[in-house]
């Protein structure tokens, strides 16, 4: 009698705690979406902030309190970007600068980065050392050594001297020897036993496998071309070889006062095609970022 009385108590007992788990589970995942939901709205805020102002007046973006919703929107501010600040000089610039430094930096850090992983030669232990140390270095530590040699070579304000000193970066090359180590050996092995040179090895084998690393090169590279400010601002020395952030810093900010819905307009400008680029590419780039070990 005892036993037939305990097992339904034990059955009813087994059939709630599944219950309490899901419903722990889903208040733990409610947390989380919100948690992430309040964080995404706050992330988006000062981005919303700058659309909104670029189609204010000034006296509208300095009133006390602020208005959050444009009371009389114009188009001013981008009017003046197209007209006689000339955006489209600027923008073909930063643009040229941009795609020839990704360019040359997917090719020429996957070849190193090639060399360190599949390839056996003196010194490739140091010479991977003396990458990662480089990865710890401050560019402003080589800033001045760098414009004395390009000033000594005749390239400043001119295309190469903005592109050369990044045709090759220590993470590039960093990203793609850990995605070529992945590699599995025998496939490389097998080409070889084929007559296959390692510049056909590299070029027909290895850099078609390499489009996720590759993708998130590129989307790093861009951006941190896209947005470089303290170069382009040293040397390109006349209007005609500004980048973008150079012409919305030096033309948005005057003598005695910023105008302020120019520089949040021409924010907007700047950003966009980062952020086309970023949703173009994201697929690749996540996973790049996830079989490259970058985290």
């Amino acid at each position: 009698m005892m036993t037939s009385t305990l097992a339904p108590a034990a059955d009813a007992a087994a059939h709630r705690r599944p219950k309490r788990r899901r419903s722990t589970g889903r208040s733990g995942r409610a947390l989380t979406y919100t948690v992430l939901a309040v964080g995404l709205v706050l992330w988006l805020i000062p981005f919303v902030w700058m659309v909104l102002g670029s189609v204010k007046t000034q006296g509208e973006i300095l009133r006390r309190p602020p208005t959050w919703w444009p009371e009389n929107p114009t188009g001013e501010n981008f009017a003046a970007w197209f007209g006689p600040l000339d955006f489209g000089h600027f923008f073909v610039n930063s643009l040229v600068v941009a795609v020839v430094t990704v360019l040359g930096n997917m090719v020429f850090c996957s070849m190193v980065g090639y060399a360190l992983a599949k390839m056996e030669f003196p010194g490739k232990k140091a010479l991977f050392g003396l990458v990662m140390v480089t990865l710890m270095v401050p560019g402003v530590v080589t800033f001045v050594p760098l414009f004395v040699m390009v000033s000594a070579l005749g390239l400043v304000n001119t295309f190469p001297g903005l592109i050369l000193p990044f045709l090759t970066a220590p993470i590039g090359v960093f990203l793609m020897r850990q995605f070529m180590l992945g590699i599995p050996e025998p496939l490389l092995e097998a080409a070889r036993l084929d007559g296959a040179g390692e510049w056909r090895i590299f070029t027909r084998i290895v850099m078609p496998l390499c489009g996720p690393p590759l993708a998130t090169l590129g989307i790093l590279t861009f951006l941190s071309s896209w947005n470089n400010f303290l170069w382009p601002l040293v040397a390109a020395q006349t209007q005609e070889m500004y980048t973008l952030p150079v012409a919305l810093s030096l033309y948005s900010t005057g003598q005695n006062a910023t105008d302020y819905g120019l520089l949040l307009a021409g924010s907007v400008l700047v950003i966009t095609p980062i952020l086309l680029l970023f949703v173009f590419l994201q697929r690749w780039f996540i996973r790049g970022v996830a079989t490259t070990g970058l985290k």
